[in-house]
């Protein structure tokens, strides 16, 4: 019957100095490894964000050379879309603002009150849907026959192609940390292996099975993943709060709607517990991998 392995010889395997570079190792991995997931998931709260102020906003263009009809048309819209359900907000663009947008290509110009500047008037939709969107537009081209509508959604696509680009760089550099957190993990054991190979074969010699003598190197990783995990995220969640700060300073719609949740929380302080686990299988199963080959 295979023996127990007493605490001296833990300590004995446990006393190698190899596995000490483990803990900065995974404390510069953890550390990088939340920023990305940081991120990743401040792509998704920022598409996320994008997505709700622009789902069933819609803008008029009414453009007119003569700026009596062009009035009329645009108040004829106004009215008209105000008393359809579909529409939960109709509001006429102020004629200032819109000088405003464009006079950093025309200069005061842009202020000149006969430079012919579309009417334009915006809309929020009730329930955003194509067949709402396809009404709008009937009713609108009904009353005014030179109205243009635009959807928000369409200037902003490549916007959100971008996040979800971002967001899926972000899901492929995390799994790639993890395998490269499994290799070093591998190599770490596979060197305290032969650095311990004499009190292995004593250990052998004692009764200890492959398994007792694999779960001293895992148990010594893992405990080394986790506190350098731990302060790698420290590291990283401080490093966070202080770009969020930065971030809040700009005062971006876009950015500014990027807020983690619990969720997101979570998601993030649980990345070195997994990475750790990680850690353990794969020094469990490069050790015994060893053993059944040389030992």
């Amino acid at each position: 019957m295979a023996t127990r392995v007493p605490y001296a010889d833990r300590r004995l395997l446990d006393a190698g100095r190899q596995t000490r570079a483990m803990i900065w190792i995974m404390a510069i991995m953890l550390f990088l490894t939340v920023l990305t997931g940081a991120f990743g998931l401040g792509a998704l709260a920022a598409s996320q964000t994008l997505e709700r102020q622009l789902a069933g906003r819609l803008t008029v263009q009414i453009v007119e050379a003569n700026a009596l009809a062009r009035e009329a048309a645009a108040a004829a819209a106004l009215t008209q879309l105000r008393a359809m359900p579909q529409v939960a907000r109709a509001l006429p663009v102020d004629r200032d603002a819109l000088a405003a947008m464009v006079r950093p290509w025309l200069g005061e110009q842009g202020a000149d009150p006969d430079l012919p500047i579309p009417a334009m008037i915006d809309i929020e939709l009730r329930v955003p849907s194509d067949a709402a969107v396809a009404e709008v537009t009937k009713a609108v081209q009904r009353t005014a026959p030179s109205a243009r509508i635009d959807r928000y959604e369409s200037w902003m696509s490549p916007v959100a192609g971008f996040m979800r680009v971002m967001i899926a760089l972000a899901v492929g550099l995390i799994i790639l940390m993890a395998a490269a957190t499994a290799t070093v993990v591998m190599l770490a054991a596979r060197a305290g292996l032969d650095s311990h190979r004499a009190t292995i074969e004593v250990l052998h010699m004692l009764g200890s099975t492959d398994t007792q003598v694999a779960r001293l190197f895992q148990r010594r990783i893992a405990i080394d993943t986790l506190y350098g995990g731990l302060v790698g995220t420290l590291l990283a969640l401080v490093t966070i709060g202080f770009v969020g700060t930065q971030i809040t300073a700009l005062g971006s719609d876009l950015l500014g709607g990027i807020a983690f949740g619990v969720r997101d929380w979570v998601l993030l302080i649980a990345l070195p517990i997994a990475f750790a686990l990680l850690a353990t299988v794969a020094a469990r199963l490069a050790v015994l991998r060893a053993l059944s080959q040389y030992l």
